[in-house]
């Protein structure tokens, strides 16, 4: 059931969580870890950023992961490349799907974009089928927004 206080309150947590951060793997790395900490059934929540246009991993928590990813292949890529959340119920049945983990059953994929350039993507995957529903991705992209704000943040330091 959507806990709207709940996600009020992640947005609190985590903004309190990265306003003393100063280094840009900080960022991502807490904030993977404040992931895979508040969300339930996340086997992996982590960040692949965008470098000479492919996905290259970045801070994650969870088994080891594919360390490149093109934009035209898997979740990650089609996020990337079309720049919108990607909510994937069934990963088995999504053309192109990368198997880093085969355990994984479902999947969001959120688009990081600043100041309209993709600066990577904040991915999540479960072992449960349709795990991910529109209020996760409303928090999560609430969640992505706060990043943002801290990325700049930093750079303008």
């Amino acid at each position: 059931m959507y806990n709207k206080k709940g996600d009020d309150m992640k947005e609190k947590q985590l903004n309190a969580l990265l306003e003393n951060i100063n280094y840009e793997i900080s960022l991502l790395a807490n904030m993977s870890a404040f992931i895979k900490q508040e969300f339930k059934d996340v086997s992996w929540a982590g960040f692949y950023l965008n470098q000479d246009e492919q996905l290259i991993l970045g801070p994650f928590q969870g088994l080891v992961a594919c360390t490149t990813i093109p934009f035209d292949k898997g979740v990650c890529g089609a996020c990337a490349k079309n720049l919108t959340t990607l909510r994937v119920a069934n990963v088995h049945e999504f053309s192109g799907h990368i198997a880093c983990d085969s355990a994984s059953n479902s999947e969001i994929v959120l688009p990081i974009v600043i100041d309209d350039s993709l600066y990577g993507v904040l991915d999540l995957d479960s072992t449960n089928f349709d795990r991910f529903q529109e209020d996760d991705q409303l928090i999560l992209e609430k969640l992505v927004n706060i990043l943002i704000k801290h990325l700049k943040r930093i750079k303008n330091n």
